[in-house]
């Protein structure tokens, strides 16, 4: 029984070379993959509001709009930011590379191209993406308010969720200023900042809406993992009192905490000693069933979150 072709990759090369083509085709047909075919950025674009592949192979130098600027156009759509894209090109100085990457590649592989060397790097690639997309979902069916963003502030990929509560903000697109310079004072000032900063986004029924953006962690040198929570500070505490054993007092403490903020933040925000704070920490933990801040926090992002 031949292959069922929907169970094969789907590789779109964008490349107007007829010998370059010809050569892909031939080689990627046979290894097992469906490849589609657009001679020029333009029509890439076009093609790609209908199909969404596996893999791009893209060539850096076209007529009309070049592969790097084409790469940059496709990865502000939602549907595409997790797509592999591997820039092919006779360009070989670091200048390029580093363009081709920060447009959005994931790998560079000069001309002329090996098949064999370039079908290998296809697969790698096809596996990172599968396991990107896998916990991707996992986070979305979660209901998890999560996203990624670069230093320069540019949203990189987001739970389902926080599409939602972001709005316009797409991938690959950037975040609001206020957010941009906090991320970069975070990066070159980690201790001169605070691990989450609250600012005005505009809704649609309303003229603002408070929205605060935590920083859980930095997976990478240029990658910084963020969770945002919509500010309704009574709505909040309602929940999490309804579903965690706590006096009213721990309860805001935890609420605080779980929104990123320090014990002397929680202190002036409550009006109340930094001493006091300790103690009222002390005292949730073993009501909580835990033993540290990070799994108190755990505890309360589930809660608010209705996991």
């Amino acid at each position: 029984m031949p292959p069922d072709p929907s169970a094969r990759p789907t590789i779109l090369i964008v490349d107007d070379d007829p010998a370059m083509l010809r050569l892909l085709i031939d080689a990627l047909e046979p290894a097992g993959f469906n490849v589609l075919v657009a001679l020029q950025g333009e029509m890439a674009l076009v093609l790609l509001e209908q199909v969404t592949p596996d893999v791009i192979l893209l060539d850096a130098l076209m007529p009309g709009i070049d592969g790097f600027e084409t790469c940059r156009r496709l990865k502000r759509r939602p549907g595409l930011t997790l797509v592999p894209v591997i820039f092919m090109t006779g360009l070989t100085d670091t200048e390029n590379v580093v363009s081709g990457l920060q447009a959005g590649g994931v790998d560079y592989v000069t001309k002329p191209v090996i098949p064999g060397e370039l079908i290998a790097r296809i697969r790698v690639h096809l596996a990172n993406a599968q396991l990107t997309r896998s916990a991707q979902r996992a986070m979305d069916a979660a209901g998890r308010f999560l996203l990624a963003a670069d230093a320069k502030g540019r949203m990189r990929w987001s739970t389902y969720q926080a599409a939602l509560l972001l709005g316009d903000i797409a991938p690959g697109t950037e975040l609001p200023a206020e957010v941009q310079a906090w991320l970069a004072t975070r990066l070159t000032q980690p201790q001169e900042v605070p691990g989450s900063i609250t600012i005005a986004l505009p809704a649609p029924n309303s003229p603002t809406r408070r929205v605060e953006f935590v920083l859980i962690g930095q997976m990478a040198e240029d990658e910084f993992l963020l969770r945002i929570v919509e500010q309704d500070t009574d709505h909040d505490f309602d929940r999490l009192q309804a579903r965690v054993p706590l006096t009213r007092r721990e309860t805001e403490v935890l609420l605080w905490l779980a929104r990123g903020k320090s014990n002397r933040d929680i202190a002036q925000i409550l009006n109340v000693s930094y001493r006091t704070v300790n103690k009222h920490l002390e005292q949730m933990y073993p009501k909580l069933g835990v033993e540290t801040r990070t799994s108190a926090v755990a505890i309360a992002v589930r809660a608010l979150e209705g996991a």
